[in-house]
């Protein structure tokens, strides 16, 4: 890092907060404001703060190092980009006629209160162990790389560079989330997408440049890499169900127990991947919060649509710089590169999580490091800040609020303010766990995958078939997460290797079958029971009153909601959605080869 580097990164910081103090003055202290941003977000906004806060540490780190270990492989999840078309024209209607602050209270206005607090509960869980640890996890490994010198001694304590990063990343967003809430998170996340792109494009260009261009890094990558549907499958290796130990075209070492047709089956993307998909794009606080914050439909449509524009971009500024950093290590352009990941000639997947921040230290030039790191931190503050503020409206809003009715505005917004440290605290507490893991993007992807399943069933399937009651909803959720809960819980002694986990589970055990089961697989399962439970229990018993379902279902919608629905978009909507169709096909046709 050089004196110019850091003037950038200093200048970046100034205009952040400035534009956050900026926001802060213009807030009002109320719930309304501090949560939803007054519900005044244009489409702009929504649309750039809802890319990102998905785009943040697990993209920055967990997919760059998936690019250079495997591929193209991961870009099936960025793909996805339709899914944001989903909440465009099949969500948002419900979600802005019933005015809610959060998906809880949707599912509540759908079923019951006991649906509402068990999935605020489930949401928190998940934030804890997936965005507030990844985030934190992946600050950590930033500052690692480009920082590894540097430490801090606090009396018998000493933080090295890696955690001293992540409570700098945690420090920092936490200041401007917890004093201006969605809107200073909104807006600043506007201002970092656009300089999280431009850096990230740089990346690419800058590491093409070294390489020696596109036609190289296909030649030195091969053809496996650049394929989205053919595996990374050893040598005579064929599909099989026997668990095997093995290295990938890459080099790398992994372990693909249950293993069917490479690292990343097509049955998984296929079946697993939509629904973890679904769910996080449609139903998640964590991005709808933005839609939320809009006005009306119209601005809420648009802006996802925006955003699913924006999520074509991550296949170019993420996977394919991981790609690159592979490519110059193998071919001993960067001889630096080669020594960081490779061990004995072989690429160790653990140490290609540094493959971004790795391009960003030894391809980029003086002064477009500063704006690139700069980039880094902006997806590392975004993603946080956007969980931050998901988190502390599920717990005063799901939580507080009902337990103390008469809380004023002023006390709701203090709780908030309080749930988000405390969110933190646990966040860090779980990040051992992220360490022991597979590889960040995989660690990330199989938590979700046992999360997501039963919350996209009642989401999805409560607002298609109004025939489905309280009953059953409550009893999915319930059956769902305990099914994800207990893959977590077989899953997390081996991660941290205590004592008699070190290797795992006796070979052909119950929970030697459970542990390696591929996650997508079982994620399929959760998706299947849950379906079923919540078909089976709601015809089972008694069909919901057509009234408290007015309007929440399509079976129940009345003339009036569907014209206000159709007045609401433009033929311009309509051909912007095509346009990313076109696209995503496009690249699913180029990466097809």
């Amino acid at each position: 890092m050089h004196l110019i580097d850091w003037l950038v990164i200093i200048g970046y910081f100034l205009l952040l907060f400035g534009l956050a103090g900026w926001v802060i003055r213009r807030g009002k202290n109320t719930a309304d404001d501090y949560f939803l941003a007054g519900r005044g977000l244009g489409w702009f906004i929504v649309g750039a703060s809802i890319f990102a806060s998905n785009i943040g540490s697990e993209h920055l780190v967990g997919l760059a190092g998936s690019g250079c270990t495997d591929g193209v492989a991961m870009a099936h999840y960025e793909l996805h980009a339709w899914c944001l078309l989903v909440l465009a024209w099949v969500m948002v209607p419900f979600y802005a006629r019933s005015r809610v602050f959060t998906m809880p209270e949707f599912l509540e206005r759908r079923f019951s209160p006991a649906s509402r607090y068990v999935l605020s509960i489930i949401s928190l869980m998940a934030y804890v162990v997936t965005k507030v640890a990844v985030g934190v996890f992946a600050g950590g490994v930033v500052f690692s790389t480009l920082l590894p010198e540097l430490q801090l001694t606090l009396g018998p304590v000493t933080l090295n560079s890696f955690w001293l990063g992540s409570v700098l990343a945690i420090v920092c967003t936490g200041v401007y989330t917890v004093l201006g809430g969605l809107r200073a998170v909104a807006y600043t996340e506007a201002l970092q997408t656009i300089i999280l792109v431009f850096g990230s494009l740089l990346v690419t260009v800058f590491g093409l440049k070294a390489l020696g261009g596109w036609s190289e890094l296909q030649k030195v990558c091969g053809s496996e890499m650049f394929n989205l549907w053919k595996p990374l499958v050893p040598a005579g290796v064929e599909g099989s169900w026997a668990p095997v130990i093995e290295t990938n075209a890459a080099g790398a070492v992994v372990r693909q127990a249950w293993y069917f047709n490479g690292n990343y089956p097509w049955l998984g993307m296929l079946f697993c991947a939509p629904i973890i998909g679904l769910w996080y794009w449609c139903t998640d606080q964590y991005i709808v919060q933005r839609a939320l914050g809009a006005p009306n439909e119209t601005q809420a449509r648009r802006g996802s649509i925006f955003a699913a524009m924006l999520k074509l971009l991550p296949v170019f500024i993420f996977i394919i710089p991981g790609m690159i950093c592979f490519a110059l290590a193998t071919s001993g352009r960067v001889d630096a590169l080669r020594s960081a990941m490779f061990v004995d000639d072989k690429l160790v997947a653990e140490n290609a999580q540094a493959a971004f921040p790795l391009m960003v230290q030894h391809v980029l030039p003086i002064g477009v490091r500063g704006i690139v790191v700069a980039g880094l931190l902006a997806a590392l503050m975004s993603s946080l800040a956007g969980v931050f503020n998901a988190s502390s409206t599920l717990f005063t809003m799901d939580f507080y609020q009902h337990f103390k009715k008469n809380a004023s505005q002023q006390e709701l917004v203090w709780m908030g303010r309080a749930a988000t440290t405390a969110m933190v605290l646990l966040g860090l507490a779980w990040v051992p766990v992220i360490q022991g893991s597979k590889g960040l993007y995989h660690y990330l992807q199989s938590v979700q995958g046992y999360l997501a399943p039963p919350i996209f069933v009642v989401f999805f399937f409560g607002v298609l078939m109004k025939r489905l009651n309280a009953k059953g909803c409550l009893a999915a959720l319930i059956v769902g997460f305990l099914l994800g809960l207990f893959r977590l819980a077989v899953d997390t002694p081996v991660a941290l290797k205590l004592s008699g986990f070190e290797t795992g589970y006796a070979d052909g055990s119950f929970l030697w079958i459970v542990q390696n089961m591929y996650f997508q697989y079982y994620s399929v399962i959760i998706f299947l029971v849950s379906l079923l439970t919540l078909v089976g229990v709601s015809y089972a018993t008694a069909a919901p009153a057509a009234e408290r379902i007015q309007g929440l279902t399509f079976g129940t919608l009345s003339e009036d909601d569907r014209r206000k629905s159709r007045a609401s978009w433009t033929a311009g909507d309509v051909i912007a959605s095509i346009a990313v169709l076109l696209v995503i096909a496009a690249a699913y046709l180029y990466f097809s080869g």
